[in-house]
């Protein structure tokens, strides 16, 4: 985990200021911030319309009354690509893009879903929530799990309920 830790935190800058100083020197600095914006808007508005038709597939497949787990890893892969569009720099918006073209990101599609359901076998994931007395819910994964999760006990059809305070 260091490495990669490592990787993300000290080289990946080291990278985008030296491709950002390149380029700024051969087209100059105000065409490259100008491009860097472009980049990041168009980036935005693929991250907003990729997102949106994961969504109606997903709803589609529900309403099928299919789980839509091919939907759920394309949602988490354009997730990860708009977050590195956030970053600014030129190959993490390249990355970022690729994970955003339907294409591309199907190369990675079937990689990251062996990746989570391997994690998932182990237990090494689980999704847990909790709720504070002020009504707040608080979650997200967790990186050593029970286990499966309890399914049996979850019921659809009755409303969360809110701690009665003092």
């Amino acid at each position: 985990m260091f490495p990669f830790l490592l990787i993300v935190f000290l080289v990946t800058p080291i990278v985008e200021l030296y491709l950002i100083v390149q380029v700024a020197g051969e087209v100059g600095v105000l065409n490259t911030v100008a491009l860097l914006v472009l980049i990041s808007v168009v980036g935005a508005w693929l991250v907003k319309r990729e997102g949106l038709g994961i969504l109606r597939k997903a709803e589609a497949e529900m309403a099928a009354g299919r789980i839509p787990g091919r939907q759920l890893v394309d949602g988490l892969l354009v997730l990860f690509g708009g977050a590195l569009m956030l970053t600014p720099g030129f190959a993490t918006d390249a990355l970022g893009l690729s994970l955003l073209f339907p294409p591309t990101r199907m190369l990675l599609r079937a990689s990251t879903a062996r990746w989570f359901g391997r994690r998932m076998e182990r237990g090494r994931h689980t999704m847990a929530w909790r709720v504070d007395l002020g009504g707040h819910r608080h979650g997200g994964f967790h990186g050593t799990g029970d286990g499966p999760i309890d399914v049996e006990g979850w019921r659809d059809d009755e409303p969360p309920k809110r701690p009665e305070l003092g």
